[in-house]
């Protein structure tokens, strides 16, 4: 068997997934239904005990018993299940993840979903940070990228995806348009690269891996390489952001010959669909009636966690590369009420530009472009964008 088929067919299988499956219904689905069920049981049960002068109490504890029993024996099963599964899937039988478009679709969203907690529990399931290319991992060895980019050129764009993404999402859009930001690009004399990483760990942790896999790849390039450009979508621009403050122990660091940093959609200063998350946690935890739910959001990775506030200024601008700054509205212009609310539904425009409400600039003179009427993922293949990196990256 050749290397290429043995790097498809390794890694995780469904059966692996299966296995998750179990757990997380017996962790979030069975204990969310039975923490509620009681919760609401007590209730009852408290509010008819006074009346009823403590008679209620009996059926109160023979409810609870036989509840808790039923609730744990469903728990035992699919714990069973999933050990089950876990040990026939070691054998290696059953179709891999990698090999289709909805298993790995599924692994990235399930790598930002809970991502840090599979690295820590199931790391066979998470996502290593890796440079992509026919759906595998590539090694940054020169005789690897040598075979994977047989044109490479001295010019680099590198495309790295948002939060439960992955390289195909670049594809997003490619009957409407006709081309990929990548192939227009490549039109033009760049070698588009495209990066996998598991969005559930933290920003800081995935800028550290990108730092790493980035200097291998400036040194193990087939050609010298004259000039990179970083373009990440929506997270994938708070990780390139936090791998640049990432001092390289070299004698020529990867980020010398950035040039050009394109943010998609990024939310520089925070998401607020992720901090309303949070608050609806703390919400739901404040009643015993609703804390089991409060527990499901809670189950959010770290990379969720850190949209909540985005990278400030402790993670500065690479001071010789243009910082090219994209936001989206649902709204033709951004000063629309609704498109200045909601943004393009998961950003809005100041977090995508790195502007606080007091003047402040994350990235001052960098390049802004609003683009109307489309939403956060239109932002991954747009024709407004299309002529803009065209002219930048020129």
């Amino acid at each position: 068997m050749s290397d290429s088929r043995r790097r498809t067919t390794s890694g995780p299988g469904v059966l692996d997934a299966l296995s998750l499956l179990s757990e997380v219904a017996d962790e979030l689905v069975v204990r969310t239904v039975r923490d509620t069920h009681l919760a609401w049981a007590d209730r009852v049960h408290g509010v008819t005990r006074g009346p009823t002068r403590g008679a209620s109490t009996v059926p109160q504890v023979v409810h609870r018993g036989i509840a808790s029993a039923v609730y744990g024996g469903l728990s035992v099963g699919l714990r069973a299940a999933s050990r089950g599964l876990d040990r026939v899937a070691a054998t290696g039988v059953g179709p891999r993840l990698e090999e289709q478009p909805q298993g790995r679709f599924l692994s990235a969203a399930v790598n930002g979903l809970i991502g840090d907690r599979l690295v820590r529990q199931r790391p066979h399931l998470a996502i290593p940070m890796a440079v992509r290319s026919r759906g595998r991992d590539v090694p940054p060895a020169a005789e690897d990228l040598a075979e994977a980019f047989p044109d490479a050129t001295d010019r680099v764009v590198v495309f790295l995806h948002g939060l439960c993404e992955n390289e195909s999402s670049w594809n997003r859009g490619r009957e409407q348009h006709g081309t990929t930001y990548g192939e227009a690009l490549a039109a033009e004399g760049w070698t588009p690269v495209f990066l996998r990483a598991n969005t559930g760990l933290g920003l800081r942790e995935n800028g550290a891996a990108l730092s790493a896999l980035m200097q291998h790849l400036v040194e193990e390039w087939p050609v010298e390489i004259r000039r990179i450009a970083l373009v990440g979508h929506s997270m994938g621009g708070l990780v390139m952001r936090a791998a640049g403050a990432v001092a390289a122990a070299s004698e020529r660091p990867w980020t010398a010959p950035v040039s050009d940093v394109v943010t998609l959609g990024t939310p520089h200063l925070g998401a607020p669909v992720a901090r309303g998350i949070g608050h609806g946690s703390r919400g739901l935890a404040r009643l015993p009636e609703t804390s089991a739910f409060g527990r499901i959001l809670d189950w959010r990775s770290v990379g969720v966690h850190d949209l909540v506030a985005g990278l400030a200024e402790d993670v500065p601008p690479l001071p010789h590369a243009r910082y090219r700054l994209v936001a989206a509205t649902l709204t033709g212009s951004p000063r629309h009420p609704v498109g200045h609310v909601v943004g393009d539904l998961l950003v809005r425009v100041p977090s995508a530009y790195g502007r606080d409400r007091w003047g402040g600039e994350l990235f001052p003179g960098a390049d802004v472009l609003h683009v109307g009427g489309t939403d956060h993922f239109g932002l991954l293949n747009h024709p407004e964008v299309h002529r803009a990196l065209r002219d930048w990256l020129a």
